[in-house]
């Protein structure tokens, strides 16, 4: 899986900001925000990644149970494809 290329990751300031580009602006309404981690994750799932490979980077990142890393890459990854930003491959 691959974020869409219709969409960006932008810092302002403290806040990592999802957006749009191009006719995707049409269809996407509202904006999404992420923290420190999600910032991280988006910047594996630029590259091209399965979601093993996210869990196994939550686990050498930061200090978290497998069981905790797996459904915070689970509920990530669903609000990506919520919005259309997720490319499965």
């Amino acid at each position: 899986m691959k974020i869409n290329e219709n969409f960006v990751l932008r810092q302002i300031a403290d806040t990592w900001v999802v957006l749009p580009l191009g006719d995707t602006t049409l269809d996407f309404n509202g904006m999404m925000t992420l923290n420190e981690t999600g910032s991280f994750l988006w910047s594996i799932l630029e590259k091209g990644c399965q979601q093993a490979e996210l869990v196994n980077a939550l686990l050498n990142e930061y200090d978290v149970t497998k069981e905790q890393a797996e459904t915070d890459v689970e509920e990530f990854l669903n609000k990506l494809r919520n919005i259309d930003c997720l490319e499965e491959l």
